[in-house]
Formats: structure tokens, sequence, C-alpha cells
């Protein structure tokens, strides 16, 4: 890996992400009952490789606004890969109902079992 991707580019990329996880943390602070800032911080987690801190952040946010179909297409994502099919395929038909086939197409197209 050359210096400048180790050393100059990554490390920018952690500093804008630790950022845009403090932004997220601190909007939770002020609005605990609304369930986007979870969602968000979620997507960072994931890209930063935090899984099980993601799965729980994006189960509270469908426990805050149980419509809220990006978040249940990424559950769905997720309990695909832990091969939990019978989540997954909960989640991906929440996400279909709220307006988000993506996940229901994704799980048929791989002949998940549902």
């Amino acid at each position: 890996m050359s210096f400048w991707r180790k050393e100059i580019v990554e490390f920018a990329l952690d500093r804008e992400t630790q950022a845009a996880i403090d932004e997220q943390r601190a909007w939770i602070l002020r609005e605990p009952a609304n369930a986007k800032p979870y969602y968000h911080l979620a997507q960072l987690y994931r890209v930063a490789f935090k899984q099980e801190e993601a799965l729980g952040l994006l189960l509270e946010a469908v426990r805050l606004d149980a419509n809220f179909a990006e978040a249940h297409a990424s559950l769905a994502e997720m309990y695909v890969i832990r091969e939990d099919y019978k989540a997954a395929w909960r989640h991906a038909r929440s996400a279909e109902s709220n307006g988000i086939p993506r996940s229901v197409e994704m799980l048929r197209r791989h002949g998940v079992p549902g």
C-alpha cells in the first residue's frame, strides 16, 4: 500500500467517518425518539465493519418507526448474510410494503428460501 493511500487518504477518511459518527450520536441525544439518526449511524457502522452495533441500531430504528422502509431493507441485507432467512424475508416484506421492493427482489433473484 502506498504512503499516500495509507497515511493520507485512509487517515482523512477515518476522520470524516468519525466526524459523521459523532454527528449522528449528537442527533440521537437531541432526538432519541427519531429513527433516522439510528439508521444513519448504523450505515456508518456497517462501513466500519461494526456489524453487531449496526444491527442493534437498525432494530432500534424500526422499533421507533415500524414503517421505516430503508431500515427494514438494511436489516434484510444483514440477516441474509447471517443466514437468518426468516428474519431477512420479514424485513424485506416490511420494506416492500413501505415502498422499497429491492430486498424482496434480491431474495427472490438469489433463491433465498422464505
